[in-house]
C-alpha cells in the first residue's frame, strides 16, 4: 500500500511551553507560510520524501504540525529506534535511584549461554553498555547480517575501550531494566512515557520480546506510528518536560545525547543509545534515533524542529538509508524559519 503524499496538514492545540506548544489528545496544524516557512523549499522536501517512499512523516516545529505526509497513524516495527526508547526508561530509573550506571555485570549477576561471559567481560558497567562500549561480543538476538559479520572476536577489546554498535549491549540493558525495576519494558513505556505525553496509537500490546538460540537475552521490539514518534521527539526537544511535568530527567536528556564516541557515519557521534549530529552543522543538542530500513526520530533544537519517519519494509523493500533521511532532514530544516 503506497503512502499518499498530498499536502495534508493539521492545526495544533495551543498549550504553552518553553518551546511553543504541546499537542493534547490530537495534533492540530499551523499554516507553514504564516509560521514563516518557505513553501517552495517545503515542497522540495515533500518531493524528496515522496521519492524515498516512506510510510509516514511528521514535521513538527515548536510543538505545532507543519506537515504530515503519508499515513502517520499506521503502526510499524521501528527496529533500533527501540534503543532510544529504552534509554529514556533507563534515565527515569537512574533518576529514581533504581539503576546505578557504575554497576558491573558481575555485581548484577548477568551472564549468557555458553560460551559464557569471562570475568573480564563481566567488569563492563551499565554505562559501558549504554555507550556500546562493553567489549562483550557474544552473539545476540535480532542482529543484522552486518552486525554478525563485523562483530569483533571475544576478548578483542577491554570494557569501555572501544565503540561497536552491539545488540548484545542493547538487549542486556533491557534485561537489566526489567531486573532492576521489576517492570515489563512495554508496560513501563506505556505508563511512564506514552500515556503522560498523550501517544494516540501505542499500547503495551505493541511490544514483544524476540529470542535467539544463541543468547538467553531477548531483544524488545516496538511498533509505533509516526505521530507517536513525533511526540517522543518533542519530549526530548523539551528536555524531558511535558505540560510542566518532568517525564525524563533533563540531565539524562543531555547525557544521553552527548557524543562519547565517533562513528563511521561521517562526523556523527553516539551517546546513550542516541545518534548525535555535529554541532557546527546542526547546532547544539541535535540528535536522532534510527532503526533499520528508515525508522527515524530526529530533533533539532536550533530550529525547534522534530521530524519522525516510518517505513514499512513490506511496502518498500529497499527502505530508506540514513544518508538519504539526513538529506531530507536538511531540506526540511532549510525550509524552516
Amino acid at each position: 500500500m503506497k503512502a499518499v503524499f498530498g499536502p495534508a496538514l493539521a492545526l495544533l492545540i495551543m498549550v504553552g511551553s518553553a518551546f511553543g506548544a504541546e499537542p493534547g489528545k490530537g495534533w492540530q496544524e499551523v499554516d507553514p507560510a504564516s509560521a514563516g516557512w518557505s513553501l517552495a523549499k517545503l515542497e522540495t522536501a515533500r518531493e524528496l520524501a515522496q521519492a524515498l517512499d516512506p510510510t509516514g512523516i511528521m514535521v513538527v516545529q515548536n510543538g505545532r504540525v507543519i506537515a504530515r505526509w503519508g499515513d502517520v497513524a499506521r503502526k510499524n516495527n521501528v527496529a533500533s529506534v527501540r534503543k532510544s526508547l529504552l534509554s529514556a526508561l533507563v534515565g527515569i530509573a537512574v533518576g529514581e535511584g533504581r539503576i546505578e550506571l557504575g554497576a558491573t555485570l558481575a555485581q548484577l549477576k548477568i551472564d549468557d549461554r555458553p560460551p559464557s561471559l569471562t570475568e573480564g567481560e563481566k567488569q563492563a558497567t551499565i554505562r559501558d553498555l549504554l555507550m556500546a562500549r562493553s567489549g562483550i561480543y557474544h552473539a545476540a538476538a535480532s542482529e543484522t547480517a552486518a552486525m554478525k559479520r563485523n562483530r569483533p572476536a571475544r576478548g578483542a577489546h577491554a570494557p569501555g575501550s572501544f565503540f561497536f554498535y552491539n545488540n548484545w549491549d542493547f538487549n542486556t540493558l533491557g534485561a537489566i531494566y526489567r531486573q532492576a525495576t521489576g517492570e515489563d519494558i512495554f508496560a513501563s513505556f506505556a505508563t511512564r512515557i506514552a500515556q503522560p505525553i498523550g501517544m494516540e496509537d501505542f499500547s503495551a500490546a505493541d511490544g514483544r520480546y524476540l529470542f535467539d538460540k544463541a543468547s538467553d537475552i531477548p531483544a524488545y521490539q516496538f511498533r509505533l506510528s509516526a505521530r507517536d514518534m513525533a511526540r517522543f521527539g518533542l519530549l526530548f526537544l523539551q528536555q524531558g518536560q511535558w505540560l510542566g511535568r518532568k517525564i525524563v530527567p533533563a540531565d539524562w536528556v543531555r547525557q544521553s545525547t552527548t557524543a562519547y564516541s565517533r562513528s563511521e557515519r561521517g562526523r556523527q557521534g553516539y551517546g546513550y543509545m542516541w545518534w548525535v549530529l555535529p554541532t557546527d552543522v546542526w547546532g547544539e543538542g541535535a540528535a536522532y534515533a534510527a532503526g533499520f530500513g528508515g525508522q527515524f526520530i530526529a530533533y533539532v533544537p536550533a530550529k525547534g524542529l522534530v521530524v519522525a519517519q516510518t517505513v514499512d519494509l513490506g511496502d518498500n523493500e529497499r527502505g530508506v538509508r540514513t544518508s538519504d533521511f539526513l538529506k531530507l532532514l536538511r531540506a526540511i530544516a532549510d525550509a524552516a524559519p
